[in-house]
């Protein structure tokens, strides 16, 4: 088995592709070592000294570093609890939980809105961050400001402020003008 890793645009986080399905459908964020506990895989790399956050895609890992720890020091370690994981046949979710992360409900006179807000997301916003080992998730949409949670690499990064900025906030408000700013919240 061979494991890609991939930096991605937060230097506290790295991309580690295993060549093959991570999640079938959605993402999962685990920003602690607690939240790790339906996930044997999540648990094994937590067990490595100096991870504070782990994130999986369809097909990758996200793995982001205490501050103090240097990548070299603990890259070979993240390999192997990754390979170790993958060949051990254990699933990467206990049974019966499914990935957690997406975009919230929303019920409201805003329905509509918030379907074409989902859809841009969904479409054009979500498989670029992916690629940064990352997810954006819709989280609410009040008089005109759109709540989005980030994930994985996209959470902490230093630019996601641009990005959530120039880039989402520009996206939005062009093709929704109902839309007047887009601001991150913590979950």
């Amino acid at each position: 088995m061979f494991i890609q890793t991939e930096s991605t645009p937060n230097p506290a986080t790295l991309k580690f592709l295993p060549g093959q399905t991570v999640l079938e459908a959605g993402t999962a964020d685990f920003p602690t070592a607690d939240t790790a506990e339906k996930s044997p895989l999540a648990a094994r790399i937590f067990a490595v000294d100096g991870v504070s956050g782990v994130f999986f895609g369809t097909d990758f890992v996200t793995v982001t570093k205490a501050d103090a720890v240097q990548w070299d020091h603990i890259k070979p370690a993240l390999l192997g609890a990754i390979m170790e994981h993958f060949q051990s046949g254990q699933p990467v979710m206990e049974s019966g939980d499914q990935p957690a992360s997406g975009h919230a409900e929303h019920t409201g006179e805003d329905g509509e809105i918030v379907g074409q807000i989902k859809e841009l997301l969904d479409t054009r916003v979500r498989p670029a961050v992916a690629q940064d080992g990352g997810d954006i998730t819709f989280h609410g949409f009040d008089r005109g400001v759109v709540y989005l949670h980030m994930q994985g690499a996209c959470a902490g990064c230093p630019s996601s402020t641009l990005t959530l900025k120039m880039g989402i906030e520009n996206l939005l408000r062009h093709y929704i003008p109902e839309v007047t700013e887009v601001r991150p919240v913590a979950v």
